[in-house]
């Protein structure tokens, strides 16, 4: 019986040892790590605001209606790109469900898997989050895939994110 055990511990040790080899080069270090020179910080309007108005105001992109619309609605009058560009617009999929998505905006460029955003109600308080790290963390470095820094916790959330892609600012 032990013999049987140690043999399947070895087995799944070996499958474990071999999917490994199959993970992305792209080691984000830890996720409590926060980029240099970002200092990430909530403030609370006089009003609670939604990320749509926010982005809006911030970006220029003059898009209304819910956060899952944007991408679609940008084609034909807005620039896009699976890149992101300061001054842009990120925009999430499947937020908490696929009728539901998010927006923010490209402030910095950090690196080729880091940017920073401002964005409004991340926390669901109506809150404004500034300076908030967001990182690429797709297997092919395409922007697809990202975690968003949680402030109060001051570490990259636990939760990855789709991205539609980014729509250009009019600026």
């Amino acid at each position: 019986m032990g013999f049987r055990i140690l043999h399947r511990l070895f087995a799944l040790t070996l499958v474990a040892v071999g999917l490994a080899g199959c993970a992305s080069d792209f080691d984000p270090g830890p996720l409590g790590r926060r980029p240099p020179g970002v200092a990430p910080r909530v403030v609370h309007a006089a009003q609670p605001l939604q990320c749509v108005p926010y982005a809006r105001w911030k970006s220029g992109v003059t898009i209304w209606g819910d956060a899952w619309h944007w991408w679609e609605k940008a084609s034909g009058r807005f620039g896009r790109s699976s890149e992101p560009e300061r001054g842009s617009v990120l925009v999430l999929k499947g937020f908490s469900d696929n009728g539901r998505g998010h927006v923010a905006v490209v402030r910095k460029i950090i690196n080729s898997r880091e940017i920073v955003v401002d964005h409004a109600n991340w926390l669901s308080g109506g809150e404004i989050n500034l300076d908030s790290p967001v990182m690429d963390v797709s297997d092919d470095n395409d922007w697809s895939r990202v975690r968003v820094w949680y402030t109060p916790g001051d570490h990259y959330g636990g939760r990855v994110y789709d991205v539609q892609g980014f729509i250009l600012g009019a600026g």
